[in-house]
């Protein structure tokens, strides 16, 4: 029937500028109770959802600044004369295991782990100090203390637990916690270094695409990550445009894949461009672990695992920019990398565009909607409406022509939280959080 997903309006909950710092990722908790940004300065800042009150039912969902942290500072590397620069290009949390946080969060070159928690008591009465921390004169000390833990306004802290360095020549594109909570993968453009969460100064290199002379480079991975409940089993994809599937089990490097998936080129649609936008900027698992989407420059596609010879389901994002691929090849847009992501019950993906604009498509339905993240609509609680780009022809007064659409405005990070429709969205320095219109 027509009551699918869409007809569910989504609403902006929150709204937040966040400094002049581009933001580069977004990602919720396991729970979905926590949502952490990172940007190019290298800050880290994190939100929580408010609990419901009883006062104001309809609170419950409005996110607010929990903690924030410089996560990484810009570097110089000497050997080789160049500067690491601070900005986060990844956050994946790892499961709660006790009251604590953590994450992990990685710039070009070092992950780091990083624990948050909380504070509300502080110890009094000590002895050989006084409250002001000075050390007493032990010749004035004549009783003993029993120090006692006092309330205090609740502070949270964010301490840098494990620092993973030393391991990458290349950029780190992508991290991925592994299902067995002990092991984490990071990649970068030709290598997959696999680690153990406890240990800092090794790694097993798990695939390898250097070829022995760099001339002879034809392809750099783009991404990677780990099955969601199968430890042995992770995926890469790559700027040729395929995805490989590996199996740990089979031998240490996994330079001979299990599977490939790769779609055949259409000859019809051969141009100067092909290769570029077949690069794939983005894999993501579903969380039944069942299939794979893939997010090139115009297509968002879903492949069952089950099957390599093509995909299951192809999604056309912004298919009106294909006639528009020179002056996006001038301007560099063409080598944007947009992330995807999926809903928690794999029905709806959801990716960005240009505009500010960001895409929905229903698996079930085969509908989809064209949604923006904007200021003007960003007071509480306004509804978002449908926008629809023209082409070509006459324009009707709610369409935007494809000659005014603003390249600058992308939106490239967006996140889904784990088991409702309340989605956030990286708008170059503004973060979005929307929620479905449940009544």
């Amino acid at each position: 029937g027509h009551c699918t997903y869409f007809s569910k309006l989504y609403y902006i909950i929150f709204y937040a500028s966040l400094s002049a710092d581009i933001i580069s990722t977004v990602e919720f908790n396991s729970t979905g109770e926590l949502l952490a940004t990172g940007d190019k300065g290298g800050r880290v800042v994190v939100f929580q959802r408010e609990q419901e009150s009883k006062n104001q039912p309809h609170r419950r969902g409005e996110y607010n600044v929990y903690s924030t942290f410089q996560s990484h500072e810009p570097e110089f590397d000497y050997l080789k004369s160049l500067e690491i620069e601070e900005k986060i290009n990844k956050i994946r949390w790892l499961p709660q295991q006790n009251a604590a946080y953590f994450l992990l969060s990685t710039n070009d070159k070092t992950v780091k782990l990083w624990k948050i928690s909380e504070r509300d008591k502080r110890p009094e009465g000590y002895n050989l100090k006084d409250e002001e921390g000075r050390i007493r004169d032990p010749t004035t000390i004549t009783s003993l203390r029993v120090p006692v833990l006092r309330p205090m306004d609740l502070m949270v802290e964010a301490t840098p637990r494990r620092i993973f360095s030393n391991a990458h020549t290349y950029h780190i594109n992508s991290i991925s916690v592994n299902s067995d909570y002990e092991t984490y993968m990071s990649t970068d453009d030709l290598r997959i270094n696999l680690w153990n969460l406890e240990i800092t100064n090794r790694s097993f290199n798990i695939v390898d695409i250097k070829p022995a002379n760099m001339e002879e480079l034809t392809e750099v991975i783009t991404a990677a990550e780990f099955h969601p409940n199968q430890c042995n089993t992770f995926v890469y994809s790559s700027s040729k445009g395929s995805i490989r599937l590996c199996d740990m089990r089979t031998s240490a490097l996994c330079d001979n894949h299990s599977k490939l998936f790769e779609e055949p080129e259409d000859p019809s649609n051969r141009s100067f461009f092909s290769e570029i936008i077949s690069s794939i900027s983005d894999v993501k698992f579903s969380h039944s672990g069942r299939y794979l989407m893939t997010r090139d420059y115009l297509t968002v596609k879903v492949w069952d695992i089950n099957m390599e010879s093509r995909p299951l389901e192809t999604y056309q994002v912004h298919d009106y920019l294909r006639s528009k691929l020179c002056s996006l090849y001038e301007n560099d847009f063409i080598f944007d990398k947009f992330e995807c992501v999926w809903n928690g019950t794999d029905s709806v993906l959801m990716t960005g565009s240009y505009n500010n604009f960001f895409r929905m498509f229903d698996r079930n339905t085969k509908r989809d909607v064209t949604l923006e993240a904007s200021r003007e609509n960003s007071k509480p609680r306004a509804i978002l409406k449908p926008r629809k780009v023209c082409v070509g022809g006459k324009r009707r007064k709610d369409e935007i022509s494809v000659d005014s659409l603003d390249f600058s405005k992308k939106i490239l990070h967006t996140a889904w939280h784990p088991n409702e429709n309340i989605i956030a969205v990286a708008a170059t320095n503004n973060l979005y959080i929307f929620q479905d219109k449940v009544n």
